[in-house]
């Protein structure tokens, strides 16, 4: 009966993928009772790619420094913790996470003294390591993330530009008090947004407030000598219903 078996399973964090924890986690309940639960890596693996995968199943994280660059401490710690699990009699059966060959070894030693190995990679898995367990089992490569679909993102490039009627209304108070009839762009921006909560040119489809003043027919923009911006009315205009669109 598989219910009489103990089963450990192991994750080698540095040669596999947290997205495969799920299934693997589902084929172990198939082959008895889950027993032992580890995941062995160095800090960066553990703690940023496997943390969560390795918290929501209850996986105890066994981790490794590496102390010499190149060296595979990671994979001895788990060689070792599953040989002893097998000699406890504490795991009859293993499934190991990985596409790591360096693993064909411990495999042939647990059959060896008995256990039966489940190995759970990816399609790159080696050979060596497919046929050195009592059953190799491929994950499924990951769902490739949904493109937004084009009238979407058409959608949000497209920019409605409009031209409110307070901006008119606005010069032509600020024009009253100009000995010239025109006022700074920078006050006039000052004045909207203390006028109007929240005003901004970009709610309005404009990148600057430049552009968004270029835009009507009302009004017109003057530089001066120093280089500032002015604006004032537009020769004989008045605010028309037809050409301004009201906010």
């Amino acid at each position: 009966m598989t219910s009489d078996q103990n089963v450990a399973v192991l994750v080698d964090c540095e040669n596999a993928q947290p997205t495969v924890i799920d299934e693997a986690m589902r084929l172990a309940s198939t082959l008895g009772r889950v027993t032992l639960r580890r995941g062995y890596g160095n800090h960066t693996a553990l703690a940023s790619k496997w943390q969560d995968a390795l918290v929501r199943h209850g996986f105890a994280p066994c981790m490794q420094f590496q102390y010499v660059a190149g060296k595979n401490t990671a994979d001895i710690a788990l060689a070792l913790d599953a040989l002893e699990m097998l000699l406890d009699r504490r795991a009859d059966r293993f499934v190991i996470i990985t596409s790591d060959s360096d693993f064909v070894g411990l495999c042939r030693k647990l059959q060896e003294r008995g256990a039966s190995v489940h190995v759970f990679g990816e399609a790159k898995t080696p050979a060596a390591l497919r046929h050195a367990c009592d059953r190799f089992h491929e994950s499924a490569p990951p769902a490739p993330p949904e493109a937004a679909p084009a009238h979407a993102a058409a959608a949000a490039a497209e920019i409605v530009k409009r031209r409110p009627r307070f901006v008119v209304e606005a010069v032509r108070l600020l024009a009253l008090s100009s000995p010239d009839g025109r006022v700074d762009l920078g006050a006039l921006g000052n004045h909207l947004r203390a006028a109007h909560a929240g005003f901004s040119h970009a709610a309005y489809g404009y990148k600057n407030l430049r552009t968004m003043i270029e835009a009507y027919d009302l009004l017109r923009m003057h530089q001066t000598e120093g280089g500032h911006c002015r604006v004032g009315l537009a020769s004989g205009g008045a605010p028309q219903p037809a050409i301004l669109r009201a906010v």
